[in-house]
């Protein structure tokens, strides 16, 4: 696990005190369902071209507040954020929250849980 800041740290668990998180498990029978879901990867630019959860779109964390509504316009569309780790797709979920988006749920530990759960990534095309 990396060496993450206090501050920040208490700003994760303060928004997962808030939030809903799905496992690993429970994102893949989703995905293999075909359940309607917007899945999105709110890493870093270099961070999606390493790889990708299967049907994600990339919206990085700088920019989803100023983007989302114009991608998902429907507040109750259902949506699941990620990140590497499950922080910062923490972070998102609250806000995506705030604005009015009423079915957000985060990755629990991101795509490393994703990978821990022996799932695989696909390269950007």
């Amino acid at each position: 696990m990396k060496d993450h800041a206090p501050q920040f740290l208490k700003l994760v668990n303060q928004a997962k005190s808030r939030i809903h998180e799905i496992s690993a498990t429970e994102l893949k029978t989703s995905i293999d369902n075909h359940d309607r879901l917007h899945l999105i990867d709110v890493r870093e630019d270099h961070e999606w071209s390493t790889g990708h959860i299967p049907t994600a779109i990339h919206l990085s964390k700088g920019i989803i507040e100023r983007d989302i509504e114009r991608i998902i316009p429907d507040v109750k569309a259902p949506i699941v954020v990620y990140c590497s780790g499950g922080f910062r797709c923490a972070l998102v979920a609250d806000v995506l929250h705030t604005m009015g988006y009423t079915q957000v749920s985060s990755l629990d530990k991101g795509s490393q849980g994703w990978i821990e759960a022996g799932y695989q990534l696909t390269l950007p095309s």
